[in-house]
């Protein structure tokens, strides 16, 4: 539960910071609408998205033998523009984002949401460790959590060290620790 609450909530946050840059780049309106936008950007983001890239990526798939490298490049950006598009008119479509001109309110907004996309798989994993130490902090669950995993680290250990002696007490290296968290 945990992990869904710190990723929707981070997630949140960096739609709403890039629908308010799309807002400030480009003619559409965005202002208040922001959060409302920010909330069924960041729904269709985690639901929707995957059946779309699922979608678009088999149909791609398809023909991929007979493309060279830069021709399956070019591929994957269209399927990612395609994809960043219809996220683009449904958050348009559900909020009250208005949006004026073909270019700079229906091509330029979906590539700022692919290029923030990108910027978000870079940073996730700081952005989600970050707020989900804030999480623990509000909840006042970590300190409890420290205990219960084994002895604190030996003074002088670096963080390697410390994630080897982890992982030789459970077995798990991780990014498997991170993956059963998540279930």
């Amino acid at each position: 539960m945990k992990t869904w609450v710190v990723r929707l909530v981070s997630l949140l946050v960096f739609n709403i910071a890039v629908l308010l840059m799309i807002g400030f780049l480009t003619p559409a309106r965005v202002g208040w609408a922001a959060l409302w936008a920010g909330i069924v950007l960041t729904a269709i983001v985690i639901w929707i998205k995957p059946l779309l890239s699922r979608w678009f990526g088999g149909m791609a798939a398809r023909s991929a033998d007979r493309r060279t490298r830069v021709g399956e490049k070019v591929a994957e950006f269209f399927v990612a523009f395609a994809i960043a598009f219809l996220v683009w008119i449904a958050t348009v479509l559900l909020s009250g984002v208005s949006i004026g001109g073909w270019f700079w309110g229906w091509i330029l907004p979906p590539v700022l949401l692919m290029i923030g996309w990108a910027i978000y798989d870079v940073i996730d994993d700081r952005v989600e460790a970050h707020a989900g130490a804030l999480y623990d902090r509000a909840t006042g669950t970590r300190a409890a959590a420290a205990d219960a995993t084994g002895p604190r680290p030996a003074v002088g250990d670096t963080r390697a060290t410390a994630q080897g002696r982890k992982e030789l007490r459970d077995g798990l290296t991780e990014e498997q620790r991170r993956m059963l968290d998540e279930l």
